[in-house]
């Protein structure tokens, strides 16, 4: 019977906790990630939604401006924002004032005032 060595017990005492972690891992993948009541998930959702809704509003900017001529002002409108947020983000449904927030938003931070014209302004007065 070979007794064992040293270098036995380091390796085992190196890879029995890895193995465990990974053990362990795989089967709680994805728990701590998942909101545990409906409040966070509906809060989560909702963080998630604003965000893409910013996003499609930063998308159509960028679009109307790498679409526009040389000289020419990038002309940025709602419904490119809708168009956006459904083809990218598969909200088909969205308020046109939503959008139109978030067009101003970003319209304002971007500092488009210089080079883009814009409709949002239009929309959110006549909600």
């Amino acid at each position: 019977m070979r007794s064992w060595g040293s270098d036995v017990i380091v390796g085992l005492l190196m890879f029995g906790p890895g193995a465990l972690l990974m053990a362990a891992g795989m089967l709680w993948k994805g728990r701590a990630v998942r909101p545990l009541s409906r409040a966070r998930a509906r809060t989560a959702e909702a963080r998630r939604y604003h965000r893409h809704l910013l996003r499609s509003a930063d998308e159509a900017i960028a679009a109307a401006r790498a679409a526009a001529g040389p000289g020419e002002p990038a002309i940025v409108t709602v419904d490119d924002v809708l168009r956006v947020l459904d083809e990218r983000f598969g909200y088909e449904d969205v308020p046109r004032w939503q959008a139109g927030t978030a067009l101003q938003r970003r319209y304002e931070r971007a500092g488009c005032a210089r080079d883009c014209v814009t409709d949002a302004y239009h929309r959110a007065e006549h909600r």
